[in-house]
């Protein structure tokens, strides 16, 4: 497996530093997923996020990335997520694979991201510009 790595932070997410980390000399696809907070949900204008992340958050994105990896079309996986408040146009998610080619590396990345958002134990609450928040299941 080729996971460069699998971080739960409160810090700012390097979208360049995950897709170097996986840049191989035989891969001829980096597929990046970035996710980024927005403006808007369902109708209603959001303020800020935050997210809260159970303490094996880390562990389960090691998981998720790891069966990413054990793709044999993929050559290398970085994953990370962000905790805390995050304001509107702030990355909340970084998925980056790469591959030989790029269908394998959009597939992979696809259902990397997909897994992080079903299995990762951390949660949103989103802050609306009314004053109102809601929490959401999981990120």
């Amino acid at each position: 497996m080729n996971v460069r790595f699998a971080l739960v932070s409160d810090s700012t997410l390097d979208v360049g530093a995950c897709e170097q980390a996986v840049r191989t000399a035989a891969s001829g696809a980096v597929v990046t997923f970035s996710g980024v907070v927005r403006n808007h949900d369902d109708g209603r204008s959001v303020t800020l996020l935050e997210y809260v992340g159970h303490p094996s958050a880390e562990r389960v994105l090691a998981e998720v990335a790891g069966q990413a990896a054990a793709d044999s079309e993929v050559h290398a996986v970085a994953v990370a997520h962000r905790i805390g408040t995050l304001a509107v146009g702030d990355t909340a998610l970084v998925a980056v694979v790469s591959a030989a080619h790029r269908q394998a590396a959009f597939a992979a990345c696809a259902r990397l991201v997909e897994e992080v958002k079903a299995r990762l134990p951390v949660w949103k609450r989103q802050v609306f510009l009314d004053g109102t928040d809601e929490w959401v299941g999981s990120a």
